[in-house]
């Protein structure tokens, strides 16, 4: 486990934010959030999405249909329906085209936006995928690199906890590796 400073809690000390990985399945998670790698459409999708979805029940796919949309790079909250997390924060990654479209700088992004939505909404924990390594094609080392220094210069405070939630040992082992 990682430990990065983060702002600071309300008596001036600075704040810890733990950073695991883990391999497992992101709908079972024991967390305050966990995190969608989601479409602009906010739509039930495939991978995923499709799983949190299908996991959640009814009352996400409400929430995203009231909300409608979010641009790459941005990230919205909904509830988290039937899933242990109360909420499900749905974070827009980029398909990858090469790496000349600004797709590290909206990766990026999107973990920078949904550390931000947990914070607004009070989750002091939050467990994420690696958004856009899948359907998206985005370079799995490439991805993981960009999260793990996305998440550590985060500079927001309130998440104490960050979960990498790995599908794979690929994936797994892509985390442990950039984190060292």
């Amino acid at each position: 486990m990682a430990m990065w400073p983060q702002g600071s809690d309300n008596t001036g000390k600075a704040a810890v934010m733990h950073v695991e990985v883990v391999q497992g399945d992101i709908t079972a998670q024991s967390v305050d959030a966990i995190v969608n790698a989601a479409n602009e459409d906010l739509a039930p999708g495939g991978g995923v999405c499709g799983a949190i979805h299908a996991a959640g029940g009814p009352a996400i796919e409400r929430d995203c249909r009231r909300i409608g949309h979010c641009p790459t790079g941005r990230a919205v909250a909904t509830t988290g329906g039937d899933l242990p997390a109360r909420f499900v924060i749905h974070a827009v990654g980029p398909v990858w085209h090469g790496g000349g479209r600004g797709e590290p700088e909206l990766l990026a992004s999107a973990y920078r936006g949904a550390l931000d939505e947990a914070a607004r909404v009070g989750a002091r924990s939050i467990a994420f995928p690696a958004i856009s390594t899948g359907i998206y094609g985005y370079p799995l080392a490439e991805a993981t690199a960009v999260a793990v220094d996305a998440v550590r210069s985060w500079t927001g405070d309130g998440v104490e906890l960050v979960r990498l939630v790995c599908f794979d040992q690929r994936t797994l082992e892509a985390y442990r590796a950039e984190l060292g």
